[in-house]
């Protein structure tokens, strides 16, 4: 996307609050209304940084995910918010003892602090004191809201949850997603556990509805173009065909998948049996003290 499209007057400051002790969306609010762009970088490989800051004036808001040495490889120069997520035993980058690696990528004055982010029920908050002092912490939980509509038995990813909650804040700076592709690279996986589909869906939607905007491009429809382009095919006609079309190819790979599966049985049966003779982690001790004490 060309980067005149985002020029925008480069006067004005930033917001001199933190994230210490934020919980509310009006907290939130005034915490992110100063900024003209807030721009969330996924942990992808479609992301460049130092393309994607050039892009933007700087008094824009970078927002960055749990593990940011994914998609940096220095300190970050301009303004900054690092979301943590939550998982069942507190914030993933406290668990994982990662707090101090992942901040030390902000080390200067435009870093708000961290926002720990729950989506879940069964996702725990962190206390302020376990990111170690120092950095300002605030809350956002969005477990009951997700729970309403979200696909049962999967959890959002954090960037498709903070694009949700961003689009309803209604602040006046323009929301914009970089590298939220869903794809699988050879660096790094998607997670099943997540309905990609379902956010991807969501997500284009409320790009073409203006809500947020895509910054790969991803909101250009070429069914969309197709029904301009044959004005007398109804659309609905496109849509059925298209679904169709995509169904039969659903099978197809389903298929192939199946030969993959019976392939590989004696390699996944292999790494079955390493991987019971390694030691439990600290997470499934954890759990199993859950599961004992509900018992």
């Amino acid at each position: 996307m060309a980067s005149h499209e985002y020029a925008v007057e480069e006067t004005g400051g930033r917001s001199t609050l933190t994230t210490a002790g934020l919980k509310t969306a009006e907290d939130w609010r005034r915490l992110l209304s100063p900024y003209p762009y807030i721009v969330l970088a996924a942990n992808s490989d479609a992301v460049d940084m130092k393309a994607l800051q050039a892009e933007f004036p700087p008094n824009s808001l970078f927002v960055f995910f749990n593990k940011v040495y994914k998609i940096l490889d220095r300190p970050f120069e301009g303004n900054a918010l690092l979301v943590a997520r939550s998982g069942t035993m507190g914030a993933n980058i406290v668990y994982r003892r990662e707090v101090g690696d992942v901040v030390a990528y902000f080390p200067n004055e435009g870093f708000l602090g961290i926002m720990n982010l729950r989506v879940d029920a069964g996702e725990r908050l962190s206390d302020p004191s376990e990111f170690g002092g120092g950095v300002p912490v605030g809350y956002l939980d969005q477990a009951d809201f997700f729970a309403e509509f979200y696909p049962p038995g999967r959890m959002p990813t954090s960037g498709f949850a903070l694009a949700l909650w961003l689009s309803d804040l209604k602040i006046p700076g323009r929301i914009v997603l970089a590298g939220f592709t869903a794809r699988r690279s050879a660096k790094w996986k998607v997670f099943d556990v997540h309905d990609w589909t379902f956010e991807q869906t969501f997500l284009r939607l409320f790009a073409r509805l203006g809500r947020i905007s895509m910054h790969s491009g991803t909101e250009v429809n070429a069914y969309v173009r197709l029904a301009q382009r044959f004005s007398d095919i109804p659309p609905a006609e496109i849509a059925l065909t298209a679904a169709e079309v995509l169904a039969e190819r659903l099978d197809n790979a389903n298929a192939e998948i199946d030969r993959l599966i019976s392939a590989t049985k004696m390699i996944r049966s292999v790494d079955s049996f390493f991987r019971r003779l390694k030691p439990k982690t600290r997470k499934q001790k954890f759990l199993e003290k859950q599961q004992q004490k509900e018992g």
